[in-house]
């Protein structure tokens, strides 16, 4: 079973702060239905903020005191010791909180409103050529040591996240109840409890047949027990989890690729880049990513300048001068 993040405990419920925190706990983990990763973020944030208010007044942190000068004091002694996209999610956690204070009529103004995130340049994932792809992909079956099954698994494995563009928080949540192999889809459960339909490429499908009626040799070796629901299990028949499918993708990124820092979502990032440079409209790599937002998908996926000048040839009127195109190649046009 994937290692599960246990929920923090709400803070100590003695003063008003305090206990619009541990609300807001419950807000985010039942009525928003965050993730527990999400909510222990949260709360890691707030809790320093909390920490800080009780300390300038002299362990009694009232909401009266929530104002954009105390904001505004806190950032500052944060931004001491941590970097711009750290400050940028503290930012995030408690423009949320003041959201929600507001909504339920504790709060009359909202005193994050005016609070301004650091400028970062954001890093795009790397990703990988599409040829060092294939290589990862056929990299399990070509091991000549080992069981057959555990080869099996893992290029299923490999293929959902590159050939799907699963999350591998996803992928180690699959039963095999999710899959519909005369379909050739997916169902996925998503950030946030989102379900989409994802598809199967051919390539995957081939896997999961190939791994499918050898599952059961996964079970444990001296009880014959496994999970009977999850897809993908370890040698002990039980599920895989996110940091054994980590260490996975590593491995055979360094075998087939010379990539010891490939990460699951490495994969991911190529699935859409390599899709989008074969054509495909961005609002359809969208769905199957499950982003909520567009921007989010753009982020994540890039164009060579090659591909991008060869859709201009192709759109563009002014494009079709006669030499433009040379030139624009050699470097002569700007």
């Amino acid at each position: 079973m994937a290692s599960a993040v246990s929920e923090p405990a709400p803070p100590a419920v003695d003063d008003e702060l305090g206990r619009a925190l541990s609300r807001f706990r419950d807000h985010l983990a039942h009525e928003r239905r965050a993730s527990p990763h999400t909510v222990a973020a949260y709360l890691r944030d707030l809790s320093s903020l909390l920490a800080f208010v009780r300390a300038r007044h002299a362990g009694a942190a009232n909401l009266a005191a929530l104002d954009k000068f105390m904001l505004r004091a806190w950032l500052g002694d944060v931004g001491k010791t941590v970097a711009p996209p750290t400050i940028a999610r503290k930012i995030s956690s408690v423009r949320a909180l003041c959201e929600y204070l507001l909504r339920t009529g504790e709060l009359r103004q909202n005193p994050s409103a005016t609070l301004a995130s650091p400028k970062m340049r954001r890093k795009l994932p790397r990703f990988l050529a599409p040829d060092a792809a294939a290589e990862v992909m056929d990299a399990p079956l070509a091991q000549a040591s080992g069981r057959e099954v555990c080869h099996l698994r893992d290029a299923l494995s490999l293929e959902l996240l590159y050939g799907s563009g699963l999350r591998v928080s996803e992928l180690v949540q699959l039963d095999l109840a999710h899959i519909s192999s005369a379909e050739a889809e997916l169902r996925v459960l998503g950030k946030g409890q989102k379900e989409r339909i994802v598809p199967l490429g051919s390539k995957a499908l081939a896997a999961l047949e190939a791994y499918l009626p050898r599952r059961a040799e996964l079970a444990h070796p001296r009880t014959g027990a496994f999970d009977r629901d999850a897809l993908l299990l370890g040698q002990l028949g039980k599920r895989l989890s996110v940091r054994w499918l980590q260490a996975l993708v590593k491995r055979y990124g360094s075998l087939g690729a010379g990539r010891s820092d490939l990460h699951p979502h490495a994969l991911r990032h190529s699935c859409a880049t390599h899709m989008l440079e074969g054509g495909a409209d961005l609002r359809a790599i969208q769905e199957m990513l499950g982003h909520s937002s567009l921007s989010t998908t753009q982020r994540y996926t890039h164009v060579s300048l090659d591909q991008l000048l060869a859709v201009y040839d192709r759109a563009h009127p002014m494009a079709q001068a006669p030499g433009q195109s040379s030139k624009r190649r050699n470097g002569s046009a700007r």
